[in-house]
C-alpha cells in the first residue's frame, strides 16, 4: 500500500523558505507534524527564533537559518547549516516570496532586481545547491511555491508576475532533468491567501485605486474566484504534504493551481 503523511515522511528533513510567517510558516509546520525535521530559512531573526521554539516545544525538531537568497553565500549557508544538523536534506521548499505594486512606467529598477533575484534567481540557487544530495540519495521533493500569476497576468505586478511564470519553467526544466532519478520537482500556484504578503498588496491597491481595503477585497481581488473567500495557509501545507508523500510520486513538473476557480473558463 503506498503511505501518505506522516508515515511516509517521518524522520526526513526539509528546508522551507520564506518560512517566518504565512505561506511558509504553515507549510513548515505541517511537514513538522507530520514528522519531518524542519529547517525554516528567512531573514526574519525574531519571527524565525519564535516560531522555532514554538515547533521544538511540540516535539518536532526544528531550526533555523538568516538566508538572503539574492546571495550566492547565504545559500551555500543554509546548504550547509541544514546538511550538519540533518545530515540529507530531503525535501526542498521554495516559497520566498515579496510583492511590490507599481504601473510599469514607474516600476523602480531597484525594486524588479529584488523581486527577480530573491524569487527566481533564490529559487534556481536553492534548487541547484540542494537537488545533487537528493540525486545521490535515490529520492527527493522539491515543491515550488507559485502563484496564480504563473498562469494569469496583473496589473501593476511586473516583476512578481514575470517570477512567478519562470518558476514554473524551472520546475519543468528541473523536472525533466531528474525524472529518473527519484526526485520530483513541481510548483503550487494558489490564488490569494490570508497572509501578511496579501494583507499588505490589500494596502497598496487601496492607495492605488483610491478606494478602501474592503472594495480592493470584493471588486479587485476576488472578482475572478467563483469561490469568494481567501485560501487559509493550511491547506498549502497539506497540499504540500501530498506532493511531499509516495502517492505523488509520479507527480512530477506539475503545478497544482489552487484558485477557487480562478483558470476554469
Amino acid at each position: 500500500m503506498i503511505e501518505t503523511g506522516r508515515d511516509s515522511l517521518a524522520g526526513k528533513a526539509a528546508v522551507v523558505t520564506g518560512a517566518a510567517s504565512g505561506i511558509g510558516l504553515a507549510i513548515a509546520r505541517s511537514l513538522a507534524y507530520a514528522g519531518v525535521r524542519v529547517c525554516l530559512a528567512d531573514i526574519q531573526m525574531p519571527a524565525l527564533e519564535r516560531e522555532v521554539s514554538a515547533l521544538n516545544e511540540t516535539g518536532a525538531e526544528a531550526i533555523f537559518v538568516i538566508a538572503d537568497l539574492k546571495s550566492e553565500d547565504d545559500v551555500d549557508n543554509l546548504h550547509t547549516d541544514a546538511a550538519k544538523k540533518f545530515g540529507q536534506v530531503d525535501i526542498l521548499i521554495n516559497n520566498a516570496g515579496l510583492q511590490h505594486i507599481s504601473s510599469l512606467e514607474d516600476f523602480a529598477i531597484q525594486e524588479w532586481d529584488r523581486l527577480i533575484n530573491t524569487m527566481l534567481r533564490g529559487t534556481f540557487l536553492c534548487t541547484k545547491k540542494f537537488l545533487p544530495d537528493m540525486v545521490r540519495s535515490s529520492w527527493g521533493r522539491i515543491i515550488n511555491i507559485a502563484s496564480i500569476h504563473s498562469v494569469v497576468a496583473s496589473q501593476f505586478k511586473a516583476a512578481y508576475v514575470s517570477a512567478k511564470h519562470g518558476i514554473i519553467g524551472l520546475t519543468k526544466t528541473a523536472a525533466l532533468e531528474v525524472s529518473m532519478k527519484g526526485v520530483t520537482v513541481n510548483a503550487i500556484s494558489p490564488a490569494y491567501v490570508r497572509t501578511p504578503l496579501v494583507e499588505r498588496q490589500i494596502e497598496s491597491q487601496a492607495r492605488l485605486h483610491s478606494i478602501s481595503p474592503e472594495r480592493v477585497l470584493d471588486e479587485i481581488m476576488l472578482t475572478p474566484m467563483p469561490q469568494k473567500e481567501l485560501i487559509e495557509p493550511d491547506e498549502i501545507g497539506q497540499a504540500v504534504l501530498f506532493l511531499c508523500s509516495d502517492a505523488a510520486r509520479h507527480i512530477n513538473g506539475h503545478n497544482l493551481v489552487m484558485d477557487g476557480g480562478w483558470t476554469i473558463t
